[in-house]
């Protein structure tokens, strides 16, 4: 019989009403085990407990938080392997991803221990005599984290971070397709020094936990990252309630290959981008606008490297991708290999399901080429190793393609000349834009986000986070009369 995972309810571990299974979608005879769904009457308790040790948290001093954010980065780093190894198991992606996600996690929590003594106000002298003004930033009180199952670890690690550097509190709902990797990061910040409360791990259905999550008054703000109709929704429910909102949500990012760029570093900057973490990424390169001078040597180069990736168990040596992360994620991806075709885009090659040794939801990488900005598979996100080439014929054109989409997270471009270089990172309209590297991949210390359906609300990551997780109070001071 598998173990049973608990809730973080209130400081305590607690069953649920219900469990469900996590199965590794690598080997779906592997079970990582089974994990208890909250209902909604603890999710209202911890929902109480949170806004009290919120303020116990708030009153404790910079170098005690600083030190509880410390130690749980450098658990995570330090136990990078088998934490990385566990994410691997349930998510699928290689272990070498898995490691490094864990890594980065660990890092997440050090840089904001080190905001934590960081945390300077301004100050004014008033247009009044004898008055100074002091402005500084506080807590914005219980944050509701929903975050998404590509990076489990990760992408709750930058919203987690920030929200316990400010002062607040945090109720935690993670994706139900990877609550392992969940539980263990939560069993790191149970151990340390904080209030009884003040982060809870509530796992259950977004139809269920998560909205009655976002539509409490109990709520201050609300961090999600996922789809836009998800993310459209929470927006709805948060309104009600003026609740602060902060959403990362779908993509259509695209990698613009110039008629100077180098090829190889083109097809290699394609290749990770587009089918690194199994496509399942939100800055993936779904979108490769070619210029005609060099679209048949890149597209030849692209087919042959995409045809030699290994796709395999996400344990095993040598494995580049991964498989898709559930069935209902594989049945979406071959629906959308179906409807380019039906589009009259031509798959070049892949796109279709693998029988491997292990029985698990393996797909190839597929290439589209001979597709136009206006297909479907052009416009709505994929989240699949999938990529489509759109020829151009100049410069001009492929920044008007870049840019003709409702999304604007990632952008990037390829090309050795300064002056498209610099034009394009001027002119392309993402919140991230890359020069000779891939759409995918980003630094922790500044800030990420960005336009469109893409984003909502402040930016993550870096010192933009404090926009977020805190709210300005502004101080008048009289001093009173000198002696």
């Amino acid at each position: 019989m598998s173990e049973l995972h608990q809730n973080y309810i209130a400081g305590e571990w607690v069953s649920g009403t219900s469990e469900i299974e996590n199965r590794n979608p690598s080997d779906l005879t592997d079970l990582v085990g089974l994990f208890a769904q909250a209902s909604a009457d603890q999710l209202d308790a911890t929902l109480d407990r949170a806004r009290q040790a919120q303020v116990e948290w708030a009153a404790y001093g910079m170098e005690r938080k600083q030190a509880v954010l410390m130690a749980i980065g450098n658990e995570l780093m330090a136990r990078a392997e088998e934490l990385g190894t566990l994410l691997s198991r349930e998510e699928g992606k290689p272990i070498a991803e898995g490691k490094g996600e864990v890594y980065r996690a660990g890092q997440f929590f050090t840089y904001y221990a080190a905001e934590c003594l960081r945390q300077l106000g301004e100050n004014a002298d008033s247009v009044r005599d004898g008055v100074e003004i002091d402005v500084r930033r506080e807590a914005v009180g219980v944050v509701a984290i929903i975050s998404p199952w590509n990076f489990p670890t990760a992408t709750a690690s930058w919203k987690i971070a920030p929200a316990l550097c400010y002062g607040n509190a945090v109720v935690w709902k993670p994706a139900n397709i990877t609550p392992a990797s969940a539980v263990a990061l939560t069993e790191i910040i149970a151990r340390q020094d904080i209030p009884k409360g003040l982060f809870s791990l509530v796992m259950g259905s977004g139809r269920d936990i998560g909205q009655r999550l976002v539509e409490s008054p109990k709520v201050n703000a609300i961090s999600f990252t996922g789809s836009v109709p998800v993310g459209k929704g929470i927006a709805s429910a948060a309104i009600q309630n003026l609740t602060k909102v902060q959403m990362e949500m779908g993509s259509k990012n695209a990698l613009a290959v110039m008629d100077d760029a180098d090829i190889d570093l083109a097809v290699t900057l394609a290749l990770g981008g587009a089918f690194g973490g199994t496509g399942q990424k939100c800055t993936a390169s779904s979108r490769l606008i070619v210029h005609s001078a060099v679209h048949d040597a890149f597209v030849e180069k692209l087919i042959a490297g995409t045809k030699a990736m290994k796709v395999g168990h996400g344990q095993e040596e040598g494995t580049q991708m991964g498989p898709v992360v559930s069935e209902q994620q594989l049945n979406e991806n071959l629906a959308y290999v179906d409807l380019g075709k039906s589009e009259g885009a031509e798959l070049a090659c892949g796109g279709v399901r693998l029988e491997m040794p292990h029985d698990g939801y393996y797909m190839s990488p597929g290439v589209f080429v001979n597709s136009n900005n206006a297909m479907r598979i052009n416009r709505e996100e994929m989240f699949a190793p999938l990529t489509s080439v759109i020829k151009v014929d100049s410069y001009e054109e492929a920044l008007t393609t870049v840019n003709d989409t409702n999304f604007g997270l990632t952008s990037g471009v390829v090309t050795q000349s300064l002056a498209r270089a610099t034009h394009f990172r001027r002119n392309a309209r993402t919140g991230v834009v890359t020069v000779n590297l891939p759409t995918a991949g980003t630094d922790y210390h500044v800030p990420f986000g960005g336009r469109g359906d893409s984003s909502y609300g402040p930016r993550e990551q870096g010192k933009a986070a404090a926009e977020f997780y805190t709210t300005v109070k502004t101080a008048y001071i009289s001093a009173g009369k000198p002696f």
